[in-house]
């Protein structure tokens, strides 16, 4: 008989191994599960190895973004929904800071890159739905802008949710997407007023 998998223990040694690599803890088979209640076996029946495990990790932070990123539901104001989707970018790196570390370290393979790509994709087609609405002009490349948007909540997201700055930092989301949609042709008031009602993370318990 062949036993289901319990997705909880998976992510349950995910969690770990990303947390004891972010506070520099050598990782062993024993050091792993030590405390968990889990054997040493588990490693190999859920990743076929440590090997696997790396992958499994950074893979596993780019699920959880995915998720997240969909909890973005189209609404009539595209501006609005591209600062919801860095602000939902930021909510995940705040509630896995670890595994946030460990996603854009291209030293760990991933297991399926489209996750990834995932992420840049939803910020493009809200440009382009932007574009389409007049909000933006005709000439911006929505592959750039997505880029651009990106970067700003990237770099908020390293420097609050692993780095020095306190939640309240979250703030400058507000006026530096402002300045960034509005440097591409919408206008100052509306583009303020929309990303102020989409830059919402949510802070971890």
């Amino acid at each position: 008989m062949v036993r289901t998998k319990d997705p909880a223990i998976r992510s349950l040694l995910i969690d770990r191994a990303a947390h004891m690599l972010s506070t520099r803890q050598p990782i062993t088979l024993r050091s792993l599960v030590a405390g968990t209640g889990v054997s040493t076996m588990a490693v190999y029946t859920y990743f076929g190895g440590m090997d696997g495990l790396w992958k499994a990790m950074r893979q596993e932070g780019f699920t959880r973004l995915a998720a997240e990123l969909n909890t973005v539901s189209p609404s009539p104001d595209p501006v609005h929904d591209l600062a919801a989707l860095g602000a939902a970018y930021l909510s995940n790196a705040l509630a896995n800071p670890d595994l946030y570390r460990i996603m854009f370290d291209a030293g760990f393979e991933l297991e399926d890159t489209t996750a990834a790509d995932a992420t840049l994709h939803h910020l493009v087609l809200t440009v382009e739905r932007a574009k389409t609405a007049g909000r933006l002009r005709p000439d911006i490349d929505p592959l750039e802008l997505a880029t651009q948007s990106w970067t700003i909540g990237h770099g908020l997201a390293s420097l609050v949710a692993t780095g020095p700055l306190p939640h309240q930092a979250l703030a400058h989301g507000i006026p530096l997407l402002t300045a960034l949609f509005t440097s591409a042709g919408d206008d100052p008031g509306q583009c303020h007023h929309s990303v102020k009602r989409g830059w919402r993370p949510t802070m971890p318990p």
